[in-house]
This record gives C-alpha cells, structure tokens and sequence, in this order.
C-alpha cells in the first residue's frame, strides 16, 4: 500500500511536479535562438497561412492532446475543484508520454458551466491534436462530449467513460470465451449509472449483449420502466420492465456483473446467486465492490477482474487511452468513433492469448503468466500493447472513414511504433526486416529450454529463421504442448538418435585426431548438444548456432574455434557489444574474449570490429581508449595501445581511428577539436576499443545499468560462420534479436558481403545518421 508521505515526497521532491517542457531542437547558439525564435519562426507562421495542413509539419500539434478538467469527478475524492485536480491531470499526462509518447497539456478549467467549458475547449482546437476529457461529473460529461465532437474536427475522448468500457470489454470476450458463454445471451447487472457505468453499459451492447438481457442498478436501485426518481436521459435508455428492485434482487442468474460503483456493495451471498462461471468485474476505486478473496471463496468457478494491480487482471484505464490516441493522432483522425474503439477491445483481448515477454514476467513477480482465469486482459507494462492497440485503432479510423492520412504500409508504421519504445527496438526492427528477406537455418543446441522454445515459436510466426532444435524430441514435444507454441512443423533433432551421427563422429574426428581426441572421445562429444550443432554448422547443414543460455562463454566458444574455426588470416576472435542509448550508439570491444590483450591482439580487435560495423553500413570511428590522452602519462600500458594505433593506421590507412586517448575525451566532439585538433575523430568516437576485457566489460555493464543503454550482443568476430552467444540472463526478446544478427550475417556469408551491405545501406543509414555524421 502507498504512503500519504511516500506520495507527497514523489510530488514534491525535486522539481515540483511530475512534468516540464523540453526543447525538441537546439537552442544553444545566437543562431539557434534566431531559428527558434524571431526572425526564422516566421518562415513556417507564413506557411502555415497559406497551407494550415502545414501545422502538422511545423508544430507540434499532430503529438500535442489536452487533458482537460474542471475537478468534478476527481478519482474516488469527488467534486475538488480543478485546482486540486492538477496533481492527476499531471500524471495523465506521465502516462500519456510514458506509453505512448504523446505530448501532453493539463488544462484545469474552473468552471462547473458545461456550456463554458465547450466554448473555451473548442477555442483550443488550434492548439491540440485531440482533446481527452478527465474527471468530469455525469450527466454533464455526456453532454460536453456530444457537443464537442460536433463541432470540433480533432479527436474528443472521455476517459472516464470510454476507457473503463473499452478495457473491461476486451476482458469481457476472453472471459465469456474461459466461462464458454455466448454474448447475445447473457444476462448483465451494472453497478453504477453515472459515466463509467453508462458508457459500458453501452459498448458492451455494441460489443453483442442484447439490452433486453441488461439491468441498471444505482443508488436508487434498478432502472426500471416506470421508475421516475433520480432518472436521466442516458439511465433512460436502459430502462426494461422488471419485478425486480435491488442489486440483490438483479444478481440472481446473472453470468456477469460489471461494478464502477463502491466498496463492499456486493455480498458473497449475491455471487453465490450468480450463474454457472460468473464473470465479476468489480471496478470500483480504489476499493472493489467485493474483495477478490470474498468472491472467490465462495466460487471457483468465478472469472473476476478489479481495479487494483494487487489481485489478477486489473482493468486499468492506461491500457486504452494512450494507444487509442497514438492511433488516432497518427491517421489524423477527425474522431474516436466506436469502431477505433471497439477494434481497440479485441485488440486488447487477441493479445491476451499470446505468449508474454519475459520483460514483463519479471515486471510481475518472475511467474509465469498464460490465457487464463487469472489473465484475461494484458498487464499495463506489456510494451506490445502499444503495436497491437494503436495499429488496430489508425486501421479502424481507415476503414470507418474519419483518417486523413491514411497509412500506406501498416509494417513501416508498426516500425515507428517500435521506434518510439526505445532506439534499440527501432534497430533490432532492422535486423529482422532483413532476416524476412531470406530466412537461413539456425540451430539451437539449447533446444529443451523454455526461452528457446517461446524464442523459437515468435521466430517460426514473424519467418526471421528456420530454427533446429537439439534435444529429446519427446521432451521437446510435451514442453511445446505445455507452453501452448504453435511449433508443429519446427525441426527436432536428437543428436544421440541422428541419421547423421556417425558422419559428424568421422568429421569431427578427422578435425581433433592430433588434439588428443580418440574415436570413442569423439563418439562422446558428438553426442553432446553443443558440438553436435557446430559440426552441423560446419558440415553446412545449419547456416549458424546460438547457444550459452545455460552454460559459460568459453563452452560455446571453444567447440567455435575448434570446429568451426577462425576465418582466413584471424589469429585473434573477439566479442562486440552494440550500445544503443536514445540518441546514439555506440559499439564497444572486446568485453568477451581476450582478458589481456597485446598491442598485437588490440591490433586485430580494432580490425575485427571495424569489418563488422562496415556491414551495417556504418563508417567505423575508432577511437582506442586508455587513461592517457595522446601521451599525457607515460606508461607501459599505454605504449601498448600506442602501438596498436600506429600498427592500425598502417594496415588500413583508409580507417578513421585515433588513440589513445580517455573515454570522456572519445565521445566528446568539442573536447577533440578544441584540445587536439590533429585528431582525425572530429566528430567524436563511434567505436571504443579498451585496452584489457576488465575495462570493457565493467564499461558496457555501466553503461546499460547506469546510463540507460540497451546492449546487443555479444556477437563474435572472426569466426567463419554464425555462432552467437547467449547469457543465462538474456530473455525471449533478447534471443529472438540475436538470432536475426545471425540470419543476417549468414546472409552475408551466403549471398557476397559486398552486394548485401549495399542492401542494407539507406534503411540503416537513415535509422542511424547520428552514427555516420
């Protein structure tokens, strides 16, 4: 439970607040003001004149909502008034921008006039891009929206209505799927009449259930024909005729119960009256209508969704309306009408089925979560809500007629998306585009593992690889059957049971007889996971290998080199890490193989790295690092790197690198042209070579704990075929990502570098233009 004082410490400490403005272009020069501000801003102002689409182009209006309030219906507090209502309309706001990178505005407007608030928020159509309405009273609410979306051309959406709806909807289908009940016939009891209540009410309707089979209860109990006390034009639409009075009374063979009322207004005597496998949504705030455990006490065979994170599926608002407004904003769409909404809803609910992310496992608890009872609708932190949601949302807009730009490549937008969770989703986006292209055959040694068989079923479904599982196959078989994979025609191989192992054993053999290994040695050995699929590998009959999931580097690595081998020429491997933070990335070597690396060693470590950022189509900027600053301190150490740098620029003149020189001094351009000018990384360092695996592996490890970089890798440099290493700790995502780096390397391998890196280029390039200028 959170503390009075722990929530007004967040608030409080630091900046006040939980949001401020910032600057999306640079403003650090008297030419930067002059663009800002007078005289350049007056070049898109007369545009816009001319072209007012132009808005879109040179504002920040098409990613600009208003969260408007006037503090009517603040949470459970009530009518506070707008001014105490900030603090929520702020954290919309946080959540907008945090789920869904929506720029946002609180409006806190201190009226209770619906007529005022209709005219000042279309005044503000200028401004904004959509409009979300928070926290107003009903029945006003429903009055201020059906006015604004009349006579306003951008998006009006009120949460508190719409939200709720949408997500316990999604809820609603998984759990008459679970409870194998049909819509149009089930019998339907909603606690509360006012916004939340009215609105689902009526998007369960257009979701299928039959009005006549819906009864409305309020503090005044059911809605019923005839009844005149405390009734409105929207309680009117629902009225049935009925003998029945009270909650308790409504409740009886009822299959679903949807509360947005109070705590503790539903007894257990009440679930006990419902029908076979009720469906209990108690959604009141922050106290449900009946507790989880009271409801379930008394039936298990109850599917129940509340408010609350602490008990499962939550039916929480933040699941709807940022991916709902990301949708909308990206077609430009003049509404939110209830087909952007009820898309939405079965978005939410196909998700559900799907195999979840270990990012978001970890999120809740490290337990394993599956289509259930207990999960019926996808946790808030799911980062595919934002795919699933918002496409289904701009395509709905489409198709009902209210998108102005319509999009083109629903796999390009889905890209974008991706891209506005972090850069290094944006670039692993790359990779698997480019793995779809030609997908090669990739084994996993690891195959009896639960990571690599969810890894292996988003593999098999997005066509990035032909995986090869090694292992039992009847293991294999039942584990695929208990994680509920599609993986039906996926490959199985049991090295000990292989129509090839008696040719591995010979070729393996034939390779290691004067390294101390025996026939029978060989025998062994081949019959293990690891070496069976590396000989496959190097038989051709697997294009590369991923492996390290359960064991240490040296034990993926060594059978490589034994086996596989080094490429022509290579006297040293090494590993890479990719960094990618938010607005660069940065590749690091070696923080996997060569503990301490001489001159020599860094020599090729340096050439190594430098080929495999080539193929990405990134000029390499080299920059090899020490404590010392071109000669600054004297030390042996620090000749070493000196001779690797000197050795370097004579092997491959062509090659921007520098050294050596501090890591700060690398990656600061000012710092280089200022103090030492005669370095050739003018722009500063996209490539850091350290002088020893201590240095780069705390460095790497640092920067993505402490500096909010995601590493990729680590990838192995000088091996003649794919092999790619896993750590215990990487999850599914992480081996789906390595594995399209290595379909994409074996492409390379397969087709000539030369004409696949130019294939890469102008996508890459693009993605990355802060790596190359």
């Amino acid at each position: 439970m959170i503390r009075k004082q722990e929530a007004l410490d967040y608030h409080s400490q630091g900046r006040a607040g939980k949001i401020e403005v910032v600057s999306t272009k640079p403003c650090q020069t008297q030419r930067d003001l002059s663009l800002a501000y007078t005289p350049g801003v007056a070049e898109p102002c007369k545009e816009i004149a001319v072209i007012p689409e132009e808005v879109y182009k040179y504002t920040a209006k098409g990613n600009l909502v208003a969260v408007v309030s006037n503090g009517t219906a603040v949470l459970g507090l009530g009518n506070i008034g707008a001014l105490a209502g900030k603090p929520v309309m702020e954290g919309k706001g946080v959540l907008f921008k945090r789920f869904a990178d929506i720029d946002v505005f609180d409006i806190e407007l201190d009226s209770q006039n619906p007529d005022e608030i209709i005219k000042t928020v279309k005044m503000l159509e200028p401004t904004f891009g959509g409009i979300n309405l928070e926290d107003i009273k009903a029945p006003e609410c429903f009055y201020i929206e059906e006015e604004l979306k009349k006579i306003m051309n951008i998006p009006v959406f009120h949460d508190d209505q719409h939200g709720t709806a949408i997500i316990s909807g999604a809820a609603l289908l998984n759990a008459l799927e679970l409870a194998r009940k049909r819509i149009d016939e089930i019998k339907v009891v909603f606690s509360g009449a006012g916004a939340a209540g009215i609105a689902c009410a009526k998007f369960y309707e257009r979701l299928g259930v039959k009005r006549k089979n819906m009864l409305l209860v309020d503090t005044k109990g059911v809605v019923y024909a005839g009844r005149t006390e405390g009734m409105n034009a929207y309680k009117e639409y629902f009225v049935v005729e009925t003998d029945e009075r009270t909650l308790a009374d409504a409740m009886k063979g009822a299959d679903v119960f949807c509360g947005v009322s109070v705590k503790g207004i539903v007894t257990k005597e009440m679930i006990k009256s419902m029908a076979d496998n009720p469906i209990v949504f108690a959604m009141a705030n922050p106290d449900p209508e009946i507790t989880y455990e009271d409801a379930t006490a008394v039936r298990d065979d109850i599917v129940m969704a509340t408010g609350r994170s602490d008990y499962p599926n939550q039916v929480n608002n933040v699941l709807g309306f940022p991916f709902i407004f990301r949708g909308a904003l990206d077609v430009r769409a003049t509404a939110i009408n209830d087909e952007m909404k009820v898309a939405a809803a079965y978005a939410l609910a196909n998700l559900t089925k799907e195999d979840v992310p270990d990012s978001v496992i970890r999120a809740y608890g490290g337990r394993r979560i599956e289509f259930g009872r207990d999960y019926i609708i996808p946790k808030p932190f799911d980062p595919r809500v934002l795919l699933w949601e918002a496409t289904a949302v701009a395509k709905a807009a489409m198709d009902s007629g209210v998108a102005r730009i319509p999009i083109k490549d629903f796999e390009a937008y889905r890209d974008s998306l991706e891209a506005r969770l972090g850069k290094s989703r944006e670039v692993m986006r790359f990779f698997i585009h480019k793995a779809q292209h030609e997908p090669k055959r990739i084994v996993f040694p690891e195959g009896e593992e639960e990571k690599i068989l969810r890894a292996a079923h988003i593999i098999v479904d997005e066509r990035i690889a032909l995986p090869i599982l090694l292992g039992s196959r009847t293991l294999i078989r039942q584990r695929i059957q208990d994680l509920g994979l599609n993986l039906d025609n996926i490959e199985i191989i049991n090295p000990s049971k292989s129509e090839k192992l008696d040719a591995y054993i010979t070729a393996y053999y034939t390779k290691r007889q004067r390294k101390g290994i025996t026939p029978f040695d060989a025998e062994r050995q081949v019959k293990t996971h690891n070496i069976f699929g590396m000989v496959m590998v190097d038989n051709g009959d697997a294009d590369g290998l991923i492996s390290g999931l359960t064991q240490h580097y040296p034990d993926t690595v060594r059978p490589a080199l034994q086996i596989i081998g080094k490429k022509d020429g290579v006297q040293r491997i090494a590993g890479l890490y990719m960094l990618v933070f938010k607005n660069q990335t940065i590749f690091i070597a070696d923080a996997t193989v060569n503990i301490e690396p001489t001159a020599e060693d860094l020599v090729e470590i340096a050439l190594l790295t430098a080929e495999k950022v080539k193929q990405f189509d990134i000029e390499p900027r080299i920059a090899m690092l020490s404590f010392s600053n071109f000669g600054s301190t004297k030390h042996p150490l620090v000749d070493k790197v000196q001779e690797a740098v000197a050795v370097v620029k004579q092997r491959a003149p062509q090659l921007k690198i520098d050294g050596e020189m501090q890591a700060d001094t690398a990656v600061s351009p000012e710092v280089l042209n200022e103090l030492y000018p005669f370095s050739s990384l003018k722009g500063g360092a996209n490539v850091l070579i350290c002088p020893d695996l201590t240095s780069a592996n705390i460095a790497y490890k640092l920067l993505t704990k402490l500096g909010g970089a995601t590493a990729i890798g680590p990838m192995l440099l000088g091996i003649k075929k794919p092999v790619y290493l896993l750590v215990p700790g990487n999850d599914v995502n992480d081996i789906v990502n390595i594995t399209a780096m290595a379909v994409v390397e074996a492409q390379k391998g397969s087709n000539g570098q030369e004409g696949s890196s130019h294939r890469v280029s102008k996508e890459f390039i693009g993605m990355t233009s802060h790596m190359t200028t």
